[in-house]
């Protein structure tokens, strides 16, 4: 799963992979439609490889988040994001049971569940070969 060419764009709802670079930005293209767009640099643009969730004992990086949950769901959908504020707070703490209540709110669950479901879908969570990768690298480093 590689999270460093899916973004997220403030003002846009889902999620966007970078197809190419310009002069004033860049152009990405909706995972949902399809459709492709200009995004220039006064956009707040976020790369999913640098979210992290708080926890009780620091952040939790947004690929382990999705690991747990594809574990939890055999690899399937989660819940629909669009469940009640309860059920979906439930459900992550199934996931990540010390996450921060008082940091991560409802909204961030259901984007963080939002987001599973359509990488997912797009089968853009190929999470044995980020584990290769993870492997090498510590190989690598000892």
């Amino acid at each position: 799963m590689s999270l460093d060419k899916v973004l997220s764009i403030s003002g846009k709802p889902g999620l966007y992979h970078l197809r190419a670079k310009t002069r004033t930005g860049f152009i990405a293209e909706s995972l949902a439609d399809g459709k492709k767009t200009p995004v220039s640099m006064r956009h707040n643009v976020s790369i999913l490889s640098e979210i992290a969730i708080y926890t009780l004992d620091g952040e939790v990086p947004l690929k382990d988040i999705f690991k747990k949950i594809s574990q939890k769901e055999n690899g399937d959908q989660a819940i629909n994001h669009k469940a009640s504020k309860d059920e979906l707070e439930a459900y992550f703490f199934d996931i990540l049971p010390n996450f921060d209540e008082d940091r991560v709110y409802a909204s961030d669950i259901k984007k963080v569940i939002q987001w599973y479901n359509l990488l997912q879908a797009h089968d853009m969570l190929d999470l044995e070969e980020d584990e290769k990768e993870e492997q090498k690298a510590s190989g690598e480093e000892e």
